[in-house]
């Protein structure tokens, strides 16, 4: 691949990791996906990583008056205890079976909600669910990035503001993120190479974070969490679909 059409597709991926990052979920899903176009799914996370942490630092500070504290103490442990659990059996993990199991979670719950005949209500922090989504949030994390599913099957029915559910969403993974960077180097160590390939990457990220906040204060509550439902909806479909067209 030529460096002009790596520079289009990675920054279009590291543009959509921005977003994410700055209060879209989900589609921040689609970036290890479309580098896998041109290199192994594995290496796509390891390039990622650094895009990743470099767009939380700007992210935690936009949303860093907005989080649901009482989640973040569960969530945050159990998030780092998935990356160990990740890390301990990356050698036998199939990343085809992590896919379709998220992806049927991800139908399920989307599924329920929209069907459920009378409005479902309000639901409380609670440490048992708390932990169980946020350890499969922090291993499918460090699979392949894909941690958001589990966070927002356990989260939206908490029915927290647009910008505390942005800004818990943020912190969680930042704090996920930093946990991968021994775990990968021990996995794929970076090369010089990767660490160009980072430094062209950043300047794309940095604006779809300050993108994705700013749309995200300006979607409507109401749409905003449509959006993230459907989002949800349609990334468990691709997640499905992968693994039976790979």
């Amino acid at each position: 691949m030529s460096f002009d059409s790596y520079v289009v597709l990675a920054g279009l991926a590291s543009l959509l990791v921005g977003l994410s990052k700055g209060g879209l979920p989900t589609v921040g899903m689609l970036a290890v996906p479309l580098l896998s176009l041109f290199m192994s799914p594995v290496k796509a996370a390891v390039l990622l990583l650094p895009i990743y942490i470099i767009s939380d630092v700007v992210s935690v500070w936009l949303y860093r008056k907005n989080f649901s504290a009482p989640n973040l103490k569960i969530l945050i442990p159990a998030g780092v205890l998935g990356v160990f659990i990740g890390w301990l059996t990356a050698s036998v993990t199939s990343d085809s079976a992590v896919k379709l199991i998220i992806g049927c979670m991800g139908i399920g719950f989307c599924l329920n909600t929209w069907l459920r005949k009378t409005p479902q209500d309000k639901q409380p922090v609670n440490a048992k669910k708390g932990w169980f989504w946020g350890t499969v949030a922090g291993f499918t994390s460090f699979i392949s990035h894909a941690g958001g599913p589990p966070f927002q099957i356990y989260v939206l029915p908490q029915k927290l503001s647009k910008a505390e559910f942005a800004g818990t969403a943020t912190i969680l993974f930042a704090i996920i993120n930093l946990a991968k960077i021994g775990p990968y180097q021990n996995l794929s160590p970076y090369t010089e190479a990767d660490v160009w390939k980072v430094a062209v990457l950043v300047p794309f990220a940095l604006l779809g974070t300050f993108l994705g906040a700013y749309l995200t204060k300006r979607i409507a509550d109401a749409w905003f969490f449509k959006l993230v439902q459907t989002g949800l909806f349609l990334l468990s479909v691709k997640l499905i679909w992968d693994t039976f067209s790979g």
